[in-house]
């Protein structure tokens, strides 16, 4: 067996000619990341060998793409692949296919090259570690074939690495302590849906309760005291030797939105549970109290509420809510009751800040930062804060045939340069994002000039003086623009909220630990809000991202990690925690 030190210690040939295999007919590669040895970790080998490749020259990257045979094509027939593809192949049944599934992807990859150049590449174990079925290689080369071709060589890259890092993983035997299980278990829970097609778990279903007793039986069987709370968090305590020890909380939420991905939210119950499991397997205990929590809700998905579970926890939970609907007149009083929760007692979930070390949530980025720097993971600065606006605009409806252009008062028009507004300011400064993501002409017809157009503003920026300039002048813009075309406008704001700083003591931990997993530290913003941003309230907070595959999609039903991601977060987060120091 090839080990890790093996390779610090062979010379530069043999370093070579153990790893030519990585990377399809292209040496070149580990030649020039040999001099970064020694290497601390596989983690680090496999960031290294990504890096020569990064950063090699367009022809050298086209090459390496060129160098890989095509899925299912005329080298795998005739058997001229090298033992590796072979083997892949193989394991996803690609040797197996019908007549007419050969004839499918044989046009899939005769268009792939005539409208890119190069083949089509795909690790096809996928990012779980299971083999993709013909049937999903198939969607993911139509899928794919829609790309940019700039965007699509990006992605061959990536699936290259893919390919690269499971490779290593079969030459270097390694073995995972976290990856296959959260998987397994992200698997498990994912299934449980309230709809027919694609998860939806939203708050006090069935499915929520069912999803909830499984993590506490998760929790239970990793050496945890656990306990359900009258709102559904589903809390689980790691206890220290000294009782009276402060207790260090992690955990995210396990409600979804609808068609969701099962790795939102979840990764962050899921790896902890984990992590502790790996720790009481080895009788090692913390000096500190280790909570996990599995928030009940953060979507608000039911009852148009969020952040209800971390909320009650900080001791601001609004009771008010209560009182509130669902879309079928059910209330959230009735909903916790028939569950068999006592709102009674959901004061008493509060916690004492003076009792509380910090808070760190691990969290899937939910967007393409990470997935672009090839970085498994990265240490977040601050919680994006919020402001957003429903936009009402009055103009005069009118024959799309007899009106003049120069006579027209159209809400549309001023729509459409209300979103170009937005996009202009918010593209000024790196850390701020807006969006119109709903944009309506109610009861347009194609030959009426629109006289109403309702449309929605969202400004977001981890820097409330970036948001609050970017909202004066977009809003300012609108005014504006509604004068000069003669149409009304009504702003009313929905949400205010501000961002939520990282703690710096916390964010130098988790970046210490990243560093010493063999990868660069690497920071940046979440533009998404999440539990931690509640838990602000009642401690400092910190949030180790962790890599989205498929483009960095979320909120969706591709969304994805890798196995080997999750593997490098969960030995991550174990190293922060053994090497916490308390501020």
């Amino acid at each position: 067996m090839t080990t890790l030190s093996d390779l610090n210690s062979a010379d530069t040939a043999a370093f070579v000619d153990t790893l030519r295999g990585i990377y399809e007919h292209s040496p070149w590669i580990p030649e020039r990341a040999a001099a970064q040895r020694p290497f601390a970790s596989v983690t680090a080998l496999k960031f290294a060998l990504q890096t020569v490749v990064d950063q090699a020259s367009m022809e050298e990257q086209l090459g390496l793409i060129r160098a890989h045979p095509e899925l299912a094509g005329k080298a795998a027939i005739a058997g001229e692949l090298t033992q590796e593809s072979t083997q892949e192949q193989a394991k996803s049944g690609l040797n197996l296919c019908s007549a007419e599934e050969y004839a499918v992807l044989h046009k899939l990859n005769s268009d792939y090259n005539t409208k890119f150049g190069f083949p089509f590449i795909l690790a096809v174990k996928g990012p779980d570690g299971k083999g993709l079925t013909r049937q999903g290689i198939i969607d993911t080369f139509s899928r794919r074939f829609r790309h940019h071709p700039q965007a699509e060589m990006a992605e061959c890259l990536r699936q290259i690495h893919r390919i690269a890092e499971l490779r290593l993983n079969d030459l270097l035997q390694v073995t995972h302590d976290f990856g296959p299980l959260v998987m397994e278990w992200a698997d498990i829970i994912g299934a449980w849906s309230e709809a027919d097609d694609g998860l939806t778990c939203s708050y006090m279903t069935q499915v929520h309760q069912r999803t909830a007793g499984q993590l506490a039986a998760w929790m239970r069987e990793a050496g945890m005291e656990v306990q359900i709370d009258a709102v559904g968090n589903v809390c689980g305590r790691y206890e220290a030797a000294d009782p009276a020890a402060k207790t260090l909380m992690t955990g995210s939420h396990y409600d979804t939105v609808r068609d969701a991905g099962k790795y939102d939210g979840r990764l962050g119950i899921l790896l902890p549970i984990a992590i502790v499991r790996h720790l009481h397997t080895r009788g090692e205990r913390l000096p500190f109290h280790l909570e996990a929590i599995g928030f009940a809700e953060e979507e608000g998905v039911r009852f148009r509420s969020t952040f209800l579970g971390s909320n009650a926890i900080t001791g601001r939970f609004d009771m008010a809510l209560l009182e509130r609907a669902d879309a079928i007149g059910i209330t959230m009083r009735e909903a916790l009751k028939a569950a068999g929760h006592r709102v009674a007692a959901i004061a008493d979930i509060a916690r004492r800040p003076e009792d509380i070390a910090a808070f760190v949530e691990i969290h899937i980025e939910q967007g393409p930062v990470l997935l672009e720097r090839g970085l498994a993971a990265g240490v977040v600065t601050a919680i994006a804060g919020s402001s957003r606006y429903l936009v009402e605009l009055t103009g005069l409806a009118g024959h799309a045939g007899t009106t003049p252009m120069a006579m027209r008062q159209d809400a549309a028009a001023a729509a459409a340069d209300i979103v170009l507004l937005v996009e202009q300011r918010c593209a000024q400064v790196p850390s701020l994002v807006g969006t119109v993501g709903q944009l309506e002409v109610p009861n347009g017809s194609v030959n009426v000039i629109p006289g109403h157009c309702r449309l929605s503003l969202d400004i977001r920026s981890g820097d409330d003086s970036v948001r609050l300039a970017a909202v004066r002048d977009i809003l300012g813009g609108i005014s504006a623009i509604c004068a000069r075309r003669h149409v009304d406008v009504v702003l009313e704001q929905i949400v205010s909220a501000s961002a939520a700083p990282c703690a710096p003591w916390l964010m130098d931990q988790l970046g210490a630990a990243v560093s010493r997993r063999g990868l660069p530290r690497f920071d940046l913003a979440s533009g998404a809000g999440h539990d931690a941003m509640a838990m602000a309230a009642l401690t400092d907070i910190a949030m180790l991202f962790v890599r989205c595959g498929n483009g960095g999609i979320s909120h969706h039903r591709l969304e994805t990690i890798s196995l080997d991601d999750a593997e490098t977060a969960g030995h991550i987060m174990l190293d922060f925690l053994r090497s916490f120091v308390p501020s």
